[in-house]
């Protein structure tokens, strides 16, 4: 994720968008993986397209596969299955898709952000100097921690199924968590910060829709991320932004839009070598996804 995005004020009530929302979200819990690039609708709850913000409100194209509790991801020795856990519902969301880029009308439709502001379906992420792209990392470290999560009896649904399709949108990565009625969601993403900053940002919203029971159980989700990313990630809290690795915004629509517990993680900065060089590590991606499922598993406990 580059830093903070534009937003556009637009004079819609909450609730109108509160409707929306559910209406779109009915609409997409399918399965499905695509050789090209797919676009998602925004009345969906598959994959979809995302940020920026030029396009009108109310356009409904947008591309990816759709959301899988299924997808399959290299497996390290199996501890033994939770019962306290065994079929609670997690939601991760690796952030942008690889065919973002290819798709620019897609992705910069806008679609609601929340409060009645509305930003772009999507955005193409951001990457390393040599090319590394942020939406590969992070699809890369969201598998790890699913073959995690579901080595302790979760069910853990992806907001995208693969690394080649389009969004899905914001606003429907969002919903999908909403829909399965998740125990917590994560979305996965690394940011394009200046050269000279690192470390890890764990992204709250100032604001949810789902109330302020949602941003304080958020808060708690952020605090159990915040001591196994210090213990296990390899990264350090963000020296450049934020305070002490925590970071409230209110532009993140996947956040605002949230009636379940979710934060945003920025797992390093891919403009920084050290950073980098963490990140495309295998060593490095699988002591990230440690990080993040152990935080997860550790809210999930409290």
């Amino acid at each position: 994720m580059m830093r903070r995005k534009n937003r556009r004020h637009t004079p819609a009530a909450a609730t109108l968008l509160l409707t929306a929302i559910t209406a779109w979200a009915c609409a997409a819990c399918g399965g499905g993986t695509h050789a090209a690039p797919t676009v998602f609708a925004a009345a969906s709850e598959s994959p979809v397209g995302g940020a920026g913000s030029s396009a009108a409100p109310g356009s409904s194209a947008s591309t990816s596969a759709s959301p899988s509790a299924s997808a399959s991801s290299p497996a390290a020795a199996a501890p033994a299955a939770d019962s306290g856990l065994s079929g609670k519902v997690v939601v991760l969301d690796p952030g942008h898709d690889g065919g973002n880029e290819t798709h620019p009308a897609e992705i910069n439709r806008l679609v609601p952000q929340g409060f009645g502001q509305y930003k772009a379906c999507d955005t193409t992420g951001t990457n390393g100097d040599d090319g590394y792209a942020e939406h590969q990392f992070a699809f890369q470290v969201a598998l790890l921690v699913k073959a995690d999560l579901e080595q302790r009896g979760l069910r853990v649904i992806l907001t995208r199924n693969d690394d080649m399709g389009v969004g899905p949108c914001v606003n429907v990565r969002a919903a999908i968590g909403n829909n399965a009625h998740a125990a917590a969601a994560v979305s996965i993403h690394a940011d394009g910060g200046p050269s000279g900053g690192h470390g890890y940002q764990l992204l709250e919203a100032v604001q949810s829709v789902g109330g302020s029971g949602i941003v304080s159980a958020s808060h708690r989700l952020a605090v159990a991320l915040h001591a196994t990313f210090d213990k296990e990630s390899g990264l350090i809290p963000s020296n450049y932004v934020g305070s002490d690795g925590y970071e409230p915004r209110d532009d993140i629509a996947g956040l605002n839009l949230s009636t379940v517990p979710k934060i945003l993680t920025e797992c390093g900065n891919m403009r920084n070598a050290g950073d980098l060089a963490l990140e495309e590590s295998a060593t490095g991606r699988k002591r990230i996804a440690r990080a993040i499922a152990d935080g997860i598993l550790a809210f999930l406990g409290q």
